[in-house]
């Protein structure tokens, strides 16, 4: 059975689909075998692997409203063993069109049937709506980027309440995989003061890597890389493979 990671944090602009990428990739890289599933309309997690979310028909759309199977949009990526479930900004309709659907918060979910992937990490939009709701009732678990910044707490407590309300009515395996801390500054207090903040609130669950500012990882999505590809021995590189390990580790 595939471990289904949601990668989620309302806010944009924190990390998430680098994280999403670079973890599937690196997930991928271990010889496992991965699926990426692009649920964020934006469709950077798509794009971030090199292919044209314009030319990348529906998509997860398609498979959201029950519209096709998944195993026949499922695109190849550059990265042997990580292919990727595209979307493209047909998805932002999906949310007004699943409302009339009768248990519309399973639709993924049912999309998903039989995954075939020894791992499926879902993009999650920057959002707490109905798409986000699907991603959290189809996954097993939560791997939330926080960014290291003054207001990276404000907010997490509405995302806790949601996985929360999900587990109790729609999804009671989810569990959270942990917090991970990004564009993180070694050079600044603000940075330390923020993960000591965040391991106050969530003890355990925080990962002891921590995700660096990094030009190189910031440029990997203009060329359509995962960061192991386009600068393997850069600090955002040895994070996010560190952060992988880490994750493995967890659900050992």
């Amino acid at each position: 059975m595939a471990h289904t990671i949601a990668v989620l944090n309302q806010k944009g602009g924190v990390g998430k689909t680098t994280t999403a990428i670079n973890v599937a990739a690196y997930l991928a890289k271990s010889g496992k075998s991965v699926l990426l599933v692009d649920l964020d309309p934006q469709g950077n997690a798509t794009s971030g692997l090199g292919i044209d979310k314009n030319a990348a028909e529906n998509g997860t759309y398609a498979v959201l409203l029950g519209n096709q199977h998944f195993a026949t949009l499922v695109l190849e990526t550059q990265v042997s063993n990580l292919y990727v479930l595209p979307t493209n900004a047909n998805l932002a309709a999906a949310e007004v069109e699943l409302v009339s659907e009768l248990e519309r918060e399973k639709a993924l979910q049912r999309g998903l049937a039989n995954a075939d992937y020894d791992f499926v990490i879902i993009d999650c939009p920057p959002s707490l709506g109905l798409l986000t709701v699907n991603a959290l009732t189809a996954a097993d678990k939560v791997l939330i980027p926080v960014q290291a910044e003054y207001y990276a707490l404000e907010g997490l407590g509405q995302l806790l309440n949601v996985v929360q309300r999900v587990k109790q009515s729609l999804n009671p395996r989810l569990e959270i995989l942990g917090v991970v801390m990004t564009m993180y500054d070694s050079r600044t207090s603000l940075s330390d003061q923020v993960l000591d903040e965040v391991k106050k609130h969530f003890t355990n669950k925080v990962f002891k890597t921590v995700v660096p500012r990094n030009v190189r990882l910031a440029e990997a999505p203009s060329y359509g890389k995962p960061i192991s590809d386009h600068d393997k021995w850069s600090k955002g590189a040895r994070a996010y493979k560190a952060l992988t390990k880490e994750i493995q580790e967890r659900l050992k």
